[in-house]
């Protein structure tokens, strides 16, 4: 991210909510996450099934509370939900005061730090986390037999996750709007099927510009024919950037390697 560019930050407060059972030290359950500005709300919760020593209504209780709260707070907001649950819940399932925090950026990604940090704060490898990798570990992770090591864990709660699959820092503004300067973006490496339109992580070869060298664009190629109308290859492949201040550019087939495809943006 650019040195001049100040992160829009914004009031939050978060809550713990633990479970009490009768004998037993409270255990902590879940986060309750309000975006005061928006009045939204971001949670993340254990999973009933790790508590296989709950009674029948206990486990349904729990079942039905994300969706029910998610359902509560798109209909009241998330402070009127806070409120409610500090005035209800005291026996099974309880709630802590609010902390105040500074919001950046994707408050569901709050959230899951707040979980890992507070509640859980187990990394299970492609099942609740995927690795972090700065780029250039990833070209070495995912196609020149190097190791590359990854910085952290994060935890990816939106998708399924497969083992080829990574998280990395997409830098500049010529894939914006869709990804904007500096965000985290979910990759998938050995791209499957017709690589036509898609958006690809692709390495530059003769780039000794590490700015220049990996970049996201969309990928589309020109295809050439004998005169019998059989397929022979590739022309050339064109780069197309989302943002229009941008140019498109034209590379060889041997003039780059594709890494990885885009999945999606967490933050």
């Amino acid at each position: 991210m650019p040195a001049d560019v100040v992160p829009i930050t914004r009031p939050a407060t978060w809550s713990l909510t633990e479970l009490a059972r009768p004998g037993a030290p409270p255990e902590p359950y879940g986060i309750l996450l309000v975006d005061q500005s928006s009045d939204r709300v971001a949670m993340r919760f254990r999973s009933p099934t790790e508590f296989p020593d709950l009674e029948e209504d206990e486990l349904d209780f729990l079942d039905f509370l994300e969706p029910d709260l998610k359902a509560k707070a798109a209909e009241s907001g998330g402070k009127a939900l806070l409120a409610s649950l500090e005035d209800s819940l005291s026996h099974f399932l309880r709630i802590s005061g609010r902390t105040a925090v500074s919001l950046t950026g994707n408050p569901q990604r709050m959230a899951d730090r707040l979980f890992d940090e507070f509640v859980d704060g187990t990394v299970r490898p492609y099942v609740t986390h995927l690795p972090l990798y700065s780029i250039r570990a990833a070209a070495g992770r995912f196609g020149e037999a190097m190791k590359g090591e990854e910085e952290r864990w994060l935890r990816v709660s939106e998708l399924k996750l497969t083992e080829d699959m990574f998280v990395a820092h997409v830098a500049g503004r010529s894939m914006e709007p869709l990804i904007s300067d500096g965000s985290l973006c979910v990759f998938r490496a050995n791209v499957r099927g017709t690589r036509q339109g898609k958006r690809l992580l692709i390495e530059q070869f003769g780039e000794t510009d590490f700015a220049s060298r990996y970049t996201v664009k969309r990928y589309t190629s020109l295809s050439t024919f004998d005169e019998e109308g059989e397929f022979t290859g590739h022309e050339r492949i064109r780069l197309e950037p989302l943002n229009p201040e941008f140019p498109a550019f034209d590379l060889g087939p041997d003039e780059f390697r594709v890494i990885a495809e885009f999945v999606a943006v967490l933050d």
